[in-house]
């Protein structure tokens, strides 16, 4: 925790990507299909290019932002991990190309080795999958359920007792579901759909970087 939080902002100019996408949400979700897009234009096989990944990572630092208190911890490791990634993607050019040289150096799983933050902020990438997944999928206007349940099933099992408890103790701050609608500049109708373009756009951006890591026979529980 502990580290400097440092905000981001889109770089696109294109005026037809910014009228697309007129809120927060909307912008994550476009910038993620992107992603996704590239990926699926190689078969799969296409390496990510880091300088777009960690633009579209930073705009999700936003959506944090907007969830308070609660997730104030994954905010501010976040951010400095895709702040990390965003410097060196000065000089490396795929996601891949900065997992081969912490490889060859042996500095993989090193705290603050470039994949390790990567291996951070693809649980941040996933924590907030797995919050859209239960905003969609209950009707309490209450957040606290989904997001206790999504935080267990992605970052507490990496976290030590003193952060899950901080969480945990987060968890009665989170705005309800109609603030956090009104907070994101959304509609109830737009708010699931942009949900669910995040949901599908990462899925397979989350699932392309654990790739990464067990194509190299490295775990993914740490």
């Amino acid at each position: 925790m502990g580290e400097e939080t440092y905000y981001f902002s889109s770089s696109r100019s294109d005026s037809s990507t910014e009228s697309e996408a007129a809120t927060p949400l909307a912008a994550v979700a476009e910038a993620f299909e992107e992603l996704a897009r590239s990926i699926e234009a190689g078969g799969g096989a296409e390496d990510l290019r880091l300088a777009p990944f960690g633009d579209a990572c930073s705009l999700v630092s936003v959506l944090f932002g907007f969830l308070g208190i609660a997730f104030k911890f994954a905010e501010m490791e976040y951010v400095a991990k895709v702040h990390d990634l965003i410097e060196a993607s000065k000089t490396y050019q795929t996601l891949n190309n900065i997992l081969e040289d912490d490889v060859k150096r042996d500095t993989v799983r090193n705290k603050g080795s470039h994949s390790r933050n990567l291996r951070r902020v693809r649980l941040g990438l996933d924590l907030i999958r797995a919050l859209f997944e239960q905003f969609l999928s209950t009707e309490e206007d209450s957040l606290k359920e989904a997001a206790s349940i999504a935080y267990g099933q992605v970052c507490a099992p990496f976290h030590n007792w003193a952060i899950r408890t901080a969480v945990c103790a987060g968890m009665y701050t989170l705005p309800t579901k109609d603030q956090l609608i009104e907070r994101l500049n959304e509609t109830h109708h737009s708010v699931q759909k942009e949900m669910r373009r995040y949901i599908d756009a990462s899925s397979p951006i989350i699932h392309y970087i654990d790739n990464l890591f067990l194509s190299r026979n490295i775990s993914l529980d740490w």
